[in-house]
């Protein structure tokens, strides 16, 4: 492509609102512009990155044995009031009505519909196994869209769907998806961990990993072991049991003391000269509408995605200051899970919930479940009764693996670039689909769904390979594999190189920009760096002894050849780089 008929309009700054590298360097190059908060369009240049994503992703699926087709992005409400979504989803489903009234979903995800697709196309067991995938934009309404492609309204999504009659098929393609998603985040040559994740709103069948792109513009916080294969999201993550409490002396009671208008951790550290590890504080929820409280120390944060999981609740929400004490009789910064007798509605009978380090301690402070008073020397294995015990907490860095034993946890920032699920029959047990087994007997479908963000995988791989000028693609994604820069296009020698130059490697199917712009050479420069084409070829006045200047943005490397040495080179680097032309 000649750069002067090319829609290639770089910035020299980015939108104030544009603060992650990729938001900034995918506008400032050229790739995107937005249309409207978390909706963007791809350019050109954008355009052709995508379709180089989704070349690898084609060849990674086809590879495991996938199947592609491609679903309607407007899917009936009804499936997805049948499959209990409908609410559990919320305000993230953009919803329409045609003019007849009937209501529609614009797709977010299509576990609901290709099941009901298959419900009709699948009739015998002998049809099965198989798995079907797609490439279609995807729609959630995000309440604060923001870094650009990372986290949108509207963006582009590889899904797909394996269904079985047993689970050593799900098994075998969860792997070959898992092992696909490996060979792929390395093909873009990603840093990434593959880590234990919560299956949200899509599982319940439990097997659930996603795959992380390393980064410190991630919203994710994953951990994992310093010395085994352990990984997990903050969501799930695990830690060594905390040991029982021994040699506990249970002559001690519980005291009441007076704590005049200390209502928070730091105050209550501050008055009694303690660390938070020897507070447990109590935390009101409301899961769907019934009150709960928990127990966690006070050094401690609550997980509120394992204690959802727990309590098999579709939403939770922190009670408010009015509600507690309405509840509980109880005003904030006093309560207590231990003798919780007081005037509230729920006083005596709200379910509490005591987080494994609490049940640990051999004596807590608490609330006082009375205004400017606390207790001490509370045993909650001895003086709590009928709580239910379990992790309801975030692990913490420099905690024990969980698995080895051995190891230490760490603590990094990281982007979802995609996420596998084991469904089981979650969605076909609602749907009704279910095929004739070998016994006449009738059998709901055994699912599993696997996505990748393909407009995400585009933002993670700049946020991991840019410098201080622009955009480095790693070849096999790059919008263009060599850029060729003439110095002076009124020089007429350097102008017909570069037009051979141009002509060789198209030929030998490689993919070239030519910036053959009647421009500074200082501005062409800028402009390389920003979008970013790792190959390039610098025709100045080193023509006049037959040669030009290749330079591989990746390793730094640069040196002087002559136009056939230039092209050989480029075929080589792309032939080297695992990337098939063709």
């Amino acid at each position: 492509m000649k750069q002067s008929q090319a829609l290639i309009h770089t910035l020299r700054s980015a939108p104030s609102e544009a603060e992650a590298a990729s938001h900034q360097l995918l506008i400032r190059g050229g790739y995107i512009r937005q249309t409207a908060a978390g909706v963007y369009t791809y350019l050109p240049l954008g355009r052709r990155v995508l379709h180089r994503l989704e070349q690898l992703i084609r060849q990674a699926m086809d590879g495991a044995g996938a199947q592609e087709m491609l679903m309607p992005a407007m899917q009936p409400v009804e499936l997805w009031q049948q499959s209990g979504r409908h609410e559990s989803y919320g305000d993230h489903l953009l919803q329409l009505s045609d003019r007849h009234g009937r209501g529609f979903v614009l797709g977010p995800t299509h576990e609901e519909l290709i099941t009901d697709l298959l419900r009709a196309e699948l009739g015998s067991y002998r049809q099965l196994p198989v798995t079907l995938y797609q490439i279609q934009t995807k729609f959630r309404d995000e309440s604060r869209p923001r870094s650009g492609l990372l986290r949108g309204r509207e963006f582009l999504m590889k899904d797909a769907y394996s269904f079985a009659t047993n689970m050593q098929d799900l098994d075998q393609a969860y792997t070959s998806m898992y092992n696909a998603y490996e060979e792929l985040f390395s093909r873009c040559k990603l840093q990434f961990r593959a880590v234990e994740a919560d299956g949200g709103a899509i599982s319940d069948a439990g097997a659930t990993h996603e795959f992380i792109a390393l980064s410190d513009a991630g919203e994710d916080i994953i951990a994992f072991c310093t010395d085994c294969n352990y990984a997990a999201n903050m969501e799930k993550a695990e830690y060594q049991t905390e040991s029982a409490f021994s040699d506990i002396a249970y002559t001690i009671a519980p005291e009441l003391i007076h704590t005049p208008d200390i209502r928070t951790i730091a105050q209550l550290t501050a008055f009694l000269a303690v660390d938070p590890s020897a507070i447990a504080k109590s935390i009101v929820f409301l899961a769907d509408g019934e009150p709960v409280l928990v127990l966690v120390r006070g050094d401690h944060e609550i997980n509120e995605v394992k204690l959802k999981n727990n309590l098999g609740a579709t939403e939770l929400i922190l009670a408010d200051a009015e509600s507690v004490l309405r509840l509980t009789g109880v005003p904030i910064g006093f309560l207590g899970g231990y003798r919780l007798d007081g005037q509230g509605e729920q006083a005596t009978s709200i379910r509490i919930l005591m987080d494994k380090a609490v049940y640990a301690m051999p004596a807590a402070i608490l609330g006082g479940n009375q205004e400017h008073y606390h207790y001490q020397q509370v045993v909650p294995a001895r003086d709590i009764q009928d709580a239910v015990i379990g992790d309801f907490r975030n692990a913490i860095e420099g905690e024990g693996c969980p698995r080895c034993q051995q190891g230490t946890l760490q603590m990094t920032r990281g982007l979802e670039l995609g996420h596998v699920f084991k469904l089981g029959t979650k969605y076909s047990e609602a749907l009704q689909a279910d095929v004739q087994m070998a016994d006449g007997e009738r059998q709901n479908l055994i699912m599993g769904c696997y996505g990748i963000g393909v407009s995400r995988l585009m933002a993670a791989i700049v946020e991991q390979h840019h410098d201080d000028h622009g955009i480095l693609w790693p070849l096999q994604v790059a919008p263009y594999h060599v850029h060729i820069i003439v110095i002076a296009m009124k020089d007429e020698q350097q102008r017909e190189a570069a037009l051979t130059l141009y002509q060789q490697l198209r030929r030998r199917g490689i993919e070239v920009l030519l910036d053959d712009r009647e421009e500074r050479a200082g501005v062409k420069f800028n402009d390389a760096d920003l979008i970013g084409i790792p190959l390039r070829l610098i025709v100045g006045k080193g023509i006049a002894h037959g040669e030009v200047e290749w330079s591989n943005r990746l390793t730094g490397e640069k040196s002087q050849l002559s136009i056939e040495q230039a092209v050989e080179s480029a075929i080589k680097v792309t032939e080297d780089s695992y990337f098939t032309l063709r």
